[in-house]
């Protein structure tokens, strides 16, 4: 599907894919070079790279009701590449994939034009980019139903200094005993 299709979509609630795990609807907030972000009621900003998406529907009368209110100054991250959006997310933590065997949750840690790097738990593990189908961060808009009573910091996920440096020792502990091996 071209950029064009895409952008004509823009601002519209859409169902990205039929059905299945990966399939969600949502708000279309931007189309880039590779991939599109999409405003979920359930996951939050949800990075889509379009290389893996199958279709797209769009409601023709226009009543898909997404159930969030998007507030006009709402800010999410931006790259002009799938690659470029995940350098943005490094050391956060994030969801990779929405279901089946291949959904992962986790920290990356590491990204390369070949591989992503996530640290889930206790392992490191080591994600083909070609397979990254979608990817969220946890940016999220309140439901129209939810009070505002959630304090901002509580929100954040990114982590804190400390927190990025025991990753990072995870990561290269992770390393040097593969490299042992």
């Amino acid at each position: 599907m071209n950029n064009d299709m895409w952008k004509s979509l823009v601002g519209k609630t859409i169902k990205v894919d039929r059905g299945g795990p990966e399939s969600r609807i949502g708000k279309l907030m931007a189309v880039l070079d590779d991939h599109l972000v999409l405003l979920t009621k359930d996951d939050g900003v949800l990075y889509y790279n379009t290389h893996h998406v199958k279709s797209v529907t769009e409601n023709s009368k226009d009543t898909m009701d997404l159930g969030i209110e998007v507030p006009e100054n709402f800010e999410f991250k931006s790259a002009d590449s799938f690659q470029g959006l995940l350098d943005s997310l490094k050391f956060q933590w994030v969801r990779i994939n929405r279901g089946g065997p291949e959904k992962l949750e986790g920290v990356i840690s590491e990204i390369n034009k070949d591989f992503l790097s996530l640290i889930s738990k206790e392992e490191v593990v080591r994600v083909s980019m070609w397979h990254i189908r979608n990817i969220s961060y946890g940016l999220k808009v309140e439901s129209e139903n939810k009070e505002e009573s959630k304090d901002q910091g509580s929100q954040e996920n990114t982590l804190s200094q400390t927190e990025k440096q025991v990753v990072r020792q995870r990561v290269v502990r992770a390393e040097s005993s593969q490299v042992r091996q």
